[in-house]
């Protein structure tokens, strides 16, 4: 049965590494096999570490699944590049990243929920990228997030982007948006969220936020997705 290994960016924010190993636990709970978690950055083990952790259990057989709900520059090069190195003895499958994927806008939908109720706008924030076909799949994250909701929608993002929250927020004031829910399209949070949810709800928007993705179920079921879980054994 083939192993799966969890790969996060990782952040300097301990709560962000939490998180991941949360996601990771609901993932094992779906699934009859191994699953952990790496970062390539900041928390530990890295990529590599893991894959020889696994090898050296008897795994054969490693499925990664980068946790990444853009395909920017971490997603193409940095992953890749990070199991590179992986043990001879195992067949190593690279999956896609998580988004944009159904199942990851339902997962936000399951936050947004359990934060707020009867908004007329709604604000998506995310950590952004500099890749603008990247950001441009956050834009079609929260227009479809509108259109589900009925409300006019924008994507706000925390970085290498001059949309803020803030920005955001104004806009749909502008439409004549007076309650602006803010959803979240972190899977953990971090400085990023941070800053991004409090220049919206300085701005205005309601309060509190969405809390980021995390161990939502549907994400963990995207996990499985992603892994070709139509060849993995899961658990009734």
């Amino acid at each position: 049965m083939s192993a799966i290994l969890l790969v996060a960016h990782g952040s300097a924010d301990p709560r962000a590494a939490a998180t991941i190993r949360s996601l990771a636990r609901a993932v094992r709970r779906l699934y009859q096999g191994e699953v952990r978690a790496a970062f390539l950055d900041h928390a530990g083990p890295r990529p590599g570490e893991a894959l020889f952790e696994l090898a050296a259990r008897g795994h054969r057989a490693v499925t990664v699944v980068p946790l990444l709900l853009t395909s920017a520059y971490h997603g193409r090069v940095d992953v890749p590049a990070a199991i590179a190195d992986a043990p001879a003895s195992l067949d190593v499958t690279l999956a896609d990243v998580l988004g944009p994927d159904p199942l990851v806008l339902a997962g936000v939908r399951h936050r947004l929920h359990q934060a707020v109720a009867g908004f007329d706008g709604l604000v998506l924030v995310a950590a952004g990228t500099r890749d603008p076909v990247a950001r441009s799949t956050v834009d079609d994250a929260a227009a479809d997030l509108g259109a589900f909701y009925r409300v006019p929608a924008r994507a706000a993002f925390g970085s290498a982007s001059p949309v803020t929250g803030a920005v955001a927020v104004e806009a749909l004031r502008s439409a004549g948006c007076r309650r602006i829910a803010v959803a979240s399209y972190f899977l953990a949070c971090g400085k990023l969220y941070d800053a991004v949810t409090a220049s919206a709800i300085g701005a205005g928007a309601l309060a509190p936020a969405a809390r980021p993705l995390g161990d939502v179920v549907e994400l963990a079921q995207l996990v499985l997705v992603r892994a070709a879980a139509d060849q993995l054994t899961l658990v009734a």
